[in-house]
């Protein structure tokens, strides 16, 4: 079985394969400073709620946008799973696409392992918009290459802004507001970030169109992909696992021995 690791600046995704079925999927925060001891304590319990016991784990693979994340990520597989990961954008990793911008090393590894996923279920072109702490917008060309995107804040970092450089504005939670006119202070922000946040997908998809001159699909993923889904004809599919398929997928196409010995 394969352990896929996607190590997001927000939360630590970890998700057990079986061939191409996803056995179990589960999230940690993200902290640089965890051990693999505390990372094995939790995950060893959870994935023995699903009946997966270490020594079913032959494989590994890794994405990450933590660098300090890394060393105990290792240390977990090499360690408690007896296997050497693959890490996204090491040597040795291959991805059977292209980075075509001015300086591939510094695509974000989720942002390639997305671009592969897509392009796999959906064909290209497309774009591929993730709502994750960043909101992300990727541009897939029709052999599956990266060929560039758009970053622009996440809703939770907004929020926080927002909150935080005001003196009155309190926190609230993230959802769809009934109407977009709100009448009182947390309907007012709830309704200004949702449709501020639909504007800006709409929008920019359509700049990215209109640039690259072709049709394009849309597929979205991150936890918030769904919130949006149903809020804007813009995103035709979404897929919140889109990067741990990616994991998988790449796994597949770089399969070999890599037990620890």
């Amino acid at each position: 079985m394969l352990l896929a690791i996607n190590c997001g600046n927000t939360n630590v995704v970890f998700a057990v394969y079986d061939g191409p079925k996803q056995r179990g999927v589960w999230r940690a925060a993200t902290e640089p400073r965890r051990t693999a001891d505390e990372y094995l304590v939790w995950l060893k319990e959870l994935m023995a709620l699903d009946g997966i016991r270490p020594k079913d784990i032959d494989g590994a693979i890794i994405s990450i946008v933590v660098p300090d994340a890394l060393f105990a990520l290792k240390t977990l597989c090499r360690r408690y799973f007896a296997t050497d990961p693959l890490v996204i954008g090491e040597d040795g990793c291959k991805l059977g696409i292209e980075a075509r911008v001015d300086h591939p090393a510094e695509v974000g590894a989720d942002r390639l392992v997305n671009s592969v996923a897509a392009h796999s279920r959906y064909g290209g072109p497309l774009i591929v918009v993730d709502f994750g702490t960043a909101t992300t917008f990727d541009v897939v060309d029709g052999d599956g290459n990266y060929c560039g995107g758009v970053i622009a804040p996440g809703i939770q970092l907004s929020l926080q802004a927002l909150y935080l450089g005001t003196a009155k504005l309190p926190k609230v939670a993230i959802k769809r507001p009934e109407k977009v006119i709100g009448t009182n202070t947390t309907a007012c922000i709830q309704s200004g970030v949702y449709w501020g946040y639909v504007g800006l997908i709409e929008g920019t998809i359509d700049r990215i169109r209109a640039e690259f001159g072709k049709p394009m699909k849309v597929v979205a993923t991150g936890g918030l992909a769904s919130l949006f889904n149903d809020a804007t004809d813009a995103i035709e599919q979404a897929e919140p696992d889109l990067t741990l398929r990616g994991l998988s997928e790449i796994y597949a196409l770089n399969r070999g021995n890599n037990r620890a010995p």
